[in-house]
């Protein structure tokens, strides 16, 4: 799933082959077998393009992140312990993030809206693609937590499908 969010459109059998063997050997079929059963999961959706399939992500990585922690959380028995827990390992960047998500969620109150660090909170034209967050004086945040351009799934040393 990393290589086909990666690329943000659809891909080939023989395109995620290539890129994976720059990492490590793998064979066609590996890759073949793995994308058809992302397939049967209804992670992707594929056509046929002459005697292939492209295949292409049903919802972006954020939304599948979202997914998954909301899952987890549906089922604690003590939801808010399972929250705070949750908020106890976050680093001070995740927790940047996740107050200005809030933020966008809720939508302004009356007045201009207050960050973190005080000031108006302006939401760029990419945060409604759940991507970033700009104060004034403060580089962008991205909403997954993740570091403006860095991708901890990509690259050497990265992990993933």
């Amino acid at each position: 799933m990393t290589r086909v969010w990666k690329w943000n459109r659809p891909v080939t059998v023989r395109e995620v082959l290539e890129d994976l063997q720059q990492e490590r050997s793998i064979a066609y079929t590996t890759v073949m077998t793995v994308l058809d059963n992302l397939h049967q999961k209804g992670w992707v959706r594929r056509e046929a393009e002459g005697r292939a399939y492209r295949y292409a992500a049903v919802s972006t990585r954020a939304a599948y992140s979202a997914a998954l922690m909301n899952d987890a959380w549906s089922q604690s028995d003590n939801p808010a312990a399972a929250l705070v827990a949750f908020f106890g390992m976050m680093s001070q960047e995740q927790r940047r993030a996740l107050r200005d998500a809030v933020h966008i969620v809720q939508g302004p109150e009356e007045g201009p809206e207050q960050g973190a660090g005080g000031g108006e909170t302006r939401v760029t034209p990419d945060a409604a693609d759940e991507k970033r967050v700009e104060k004034p004086d403060e580089k962008p945040v991205e909403a997954s937590g993740e570091k403006p351009g860095e991708n901890p799934d990509s690259g050497p040393g990265g992990t993933g499908r």
